[in-house]
């Protein structure tokens, strides 16, 4: 843990000494990204340790949950997994993440609100995702920008799970714990009928308001390989919201692969049992390996 004192950082724990005497972690890079209209991004980029050897590398955009919530220059272990697989690291703030004000925050209410109407979900956020990944392609030699990975947990899922509804830009996605039927989710999560304040109108009142933002309604278009990984006992997100997508795509004649961890909640990759949150990485660097390959010269 540090302590900014005018201006300098001043350590005072060393919590994670023994840690980094094991492992080689990597530090982040900051870079700010321009969205479709305009507006500044905050974003993160993090390259393999062998980065400097004149390769290119598959690169994952990580997407956080929330939304109201925030990435920053600071330790994660998901990402230094990443990068220790050899994966470029991505990741960024779009709006509806905390820290950057109320009117960024509320940017992605939806424009049934009376008060401070935004774009919903899968709007200006979505720009903004995807401004990052573009500006980091355009900067970063190291990366490959046709090898592209999206991933993300709960509304991070969703994101990714809304992204491969409306672009081809990524080359495999990784949707887990997401809301992809705001519809039946503003019925049976554990937080039911919170939603409405977000979207301006209750799912009785305009269910196409919910429709009309949730992934699912755009199954259609989702052609990119997709991982979906869910928690049997997850009440934020039930796990329906994982089946809806799942079958909704092999109907479709699709190959998602869909991976469920018995006994585990919404928690899973923070608090889920050990052997299972092994796994869920494990899973998760396998998948893209699979779809995006390893480093180039």
């Amino acid at each position: 843990m540090c302590v900014v004192m005018a201006g300098a950082e001043r350590v005072l724990t060393d919590f994670t000494g023994l840690l980094a005497g094991h492992a080689d972690l990597l530090s982040p890079e900051k870079f700010v990204a321009t969205s479709a209209d305009g507006t500044e991004v905050d974003c993160w980029a993090i390259a393999p340790a062998d980065a400097g050897l004149g390769q290119s590398f598959p690169t994952l955009l990580n997407i956080h949950g929330g939304p109201f919530t925030q990435y920053g220059n600071k330790f994660f272990d998901e990402f230094q997994l990443e990068a220790a697989a050899g994966f470029g690291v991505l990741y960024c703030n779009p709006r509806g993440s905390s820290g950057y004000g109320e009117a960024w925050g509320r940017a992605t209410r939806w424009p049934e609100c009376k008060e401070d109407p935004g774009s919903g979900w899968g709007g200006v956020d979505y720009d903004d995702v995807l401004a990052c990944a573009e500006e980091a392609c355009r900067r970063f030699p190291w990366i490959d920008a046709d090898r592209l990975g999206v991933l993300g947990g709960s509304y991070g899922g969703y994101l990714t799970s809304w992204i491969i509804g409306h672009t081809d830009r990524f080359r495999a996605a990784c949707s887990e714990r997401a809301c992809n039927n705001l519809l039946t989710l503003e019925q049976n999560s554990d937080i039911a009928t919170v939603f409405r304040t977000m979207v301006g109108v209750t799912h009785v009142e305009s269910p196409a308001a919910y429709l009309r933002q949730s992934p699912v309604t755009y199954v259609d278009d989702m052609t990119t390989p997709l991982l979906i990984l869910h928690s049997e006992e997850d009440w934020r997100c039930p796990i329906n919201q994982a089946e809806e997508l799942f079958v909704a795509l092999r109907l479709l004649g699709r190959t998602p692969e869909f991976v469920r961890f018995p006994g585990e909640s919404h928690e899973l990759s923070r608090a889920g049992a050990p052997r299972h949150r092994v796994m869920r990485a494990e899973i998760i660097l396998d998948w893209f390996r699979r779809h995006l390959g390893r480093s180039t010269a």
